[in-house]
């Protein structure tokens, strides 16, 4: 039998869901500008809105701070109800969409150069075989770019290096990496399979310039052993890195799947690094995403699953 009646919900401050989302990014992310990145939107409209919310809730949400915005008292208890309210809102839009049944929508990744060159090429074949409408955006730059790119949540999912054996909370340790010494064709010291950290000292190398995760990794253990890194040129860009060591008969430290085809076809020769062995960590990040969720989780599924065939290759060690 039909309802008597149809229900009647009274719906004025909570019926424009975007001024809500808009308070839910500046709450979690404590700045109008770094809220405005992440929704592309602008600074003053995000203003706008959330002033608008505030005459019509009859109260302050957000408190003004020197660093930027936090939740007032009002707002920390609007928040928890707000998320729940929208996180309702974005499943509806899934099923919608039809998302239940296949991932779809725009994924972007953040990576370093040296990561994505042996990546990205077998993810796009494997996620356009697998998840058509997934589409892929790929940005590409150092360590302190991706960090940025990740804390504003430019990017849905970053992969990293970490150095050190504790990983940021929420990352995924995904393969151990070892560090190689490369070197010119022909050059005797690279031609072994492992060469000592010790040998290393006063070598002419060109690295990445500081601040960079690997410079002050490298740094540090030099200090340590009490030797001395001497980079006749420092230089951020992995080809260029490659080109003058093979040009230049200079050295670089790289992990070895990033000179895996010079190394292959010979233009150039890599040792691995040992006494002590220099290593790191290839994690993953998973942002606050504004990306859809089923196809984000798709496309981590697909890095995971390209991570450990790499490792099978040799190129690193699953973890």
């Amino acid at each position: 039998m039909p309802a008597s009646k149809a229900t009647d919900f009274k719906l004025d401050i909570a019926a424009d869901l975007n001024k809500w989302r808009a308070f839910i990014a500046i709450g979690e992310l404590g700045s109008l500008t770094r809220a405005a990145l992440f929704l592309d939107s602008n600074q003053s409209l995000l203003s706008r809105q959330i002033n608008a919310l505030e005459r019509e809730c009859g109260s302050r949400l957000f408190t003004r701070t020197g660093r930027g915005v936090e939740l007032s008292e009002v707002g920390q208890r609007l928040f928890p109800q707000v998320m729940a309210l929208l996180h309702d809102a974005e499943q509806l839009e899934v099923e919608i969409r039809g998302e239940v049944r296949e991932p779809t929508g725009r994924v972007t990744l953040g990576l370093l150069p040296s990561i994505s060159n042996p990546m990205v090429g077998r993810l796009f074949t494997e996620i356009r075989e697998r998840h058509p409408a997934v589409r892929l955006k790929v940005l590409e730059g150092s360590s302190g770019q991706v960090e940025e790119w990740l804390t504003d949540a430019r990017v849905d999912i970053a992969i990293l290096y970490r150095y050190g054996s504790a990983l940021p909370e929420q990352e995924e340790a995904l393969a151990t990496v070892d560090s190689y010494l490369v070197g010119p064709k022909g050059d005797p010291l690279t031609a072994a399979a492992e060469v000592p950290f010790s040998r290393l000292d006063e070598l002419p190398f060109i690295l990445p310039s500081a601040p960079n995760g690997l410079r002050t990794a490298l740094d540090a253990v030099a200090r340590h052993e009490r030797i001395t890194l001497a980079p006749v040129i420092e230089a951020d860009s992995l080809p260029l890195q490659k080109s003058l060591v093979a040009r230049e008969r200079l050295y670089t430290v790289l992990p070895l799947h990033a000179v895996w085809t010079e190394v292959s076809e010979g233009h150039l020769q890599a040792a691995r690094i040992a006494d002590p062995p220099f290593q790191r960590t290839v994690a993953m990040a998973m942002a606050k995403s504004k990306g859809p969720a089923r196809a984000v989780s798709a496309v981590a599924s697909q890095i995971t699953r390209i991570v450990a065939e790499m490792a099978r290759q040799g190129m690193w060690r699953s973890t």
